[in-house]
């Protein structure tokens, strides 16, 4: 027997938030709603879920508004970092996204590494431009000087 529900999230090779899916009895009553993934399709499921949509919408432009005055501040930012090298070009090690990290907090904003997307590390002298994602939808670029120590 099949049970029709309102997902009140997206779930994988089920449907998206908002979609009304038939599913079995048992997973629905066991797993779905108990998880708070799904309810009973009524017009009070109907209406909480467009409050929860209202709601995270409010999250989300929050962040995004905060990601984007943090790029603003870091746009365009310029850091040196000094290092040791070997002979004069090549790094003994590299520079890490923590060494990256440390010398934007010294400019005043601070980032996570996590949001450094460095494709391959830093292990020549050299000016490199560095991709900063603060959020999904904001990447901005800095340039991080590699000098010799």
């Amino acid at each position: 027997m099949a049970t029709e529900v309102l997902l009140m999230q997206d779930l994988p090779n089920l449907g998206e938030e908002g979609a009304v899916v038939n599913v079995a009895d048992g997973y629905a009553r066991n797993y779905l709603f108990p998880q708070m993934l799904a309810q009973p399709v009524t017009e009070a499921a109907r209406r909480r879920l467009e409050k929860l949509r209202q709601e995270r919408e409010e999250v989300r432009k929050a962040t995004l508004a905060d990601a984007q005055r943090k790029g603003a501040k870091i746009k365009d930012a310029s850091v040196t970092i000094r290092a040791r090298t070997s002979d004069g070009e090549n790094l003994y090690g590299s520079v890490s996204s923590g060494e990256i990290v440390a010398a934007v907090a010294a400019l005043g904003t601070t980032i996570e590494r996590s949001m450094i997307q460095l494709a391959e590390p830093i292990k020549t002298l050299g000016t490199f431009d560095v991709p900063v994602k603060i959020h999904t939808d904001v990447t901005v670029t800095i340039k991080v000087w590699v000098v010799e120590e």
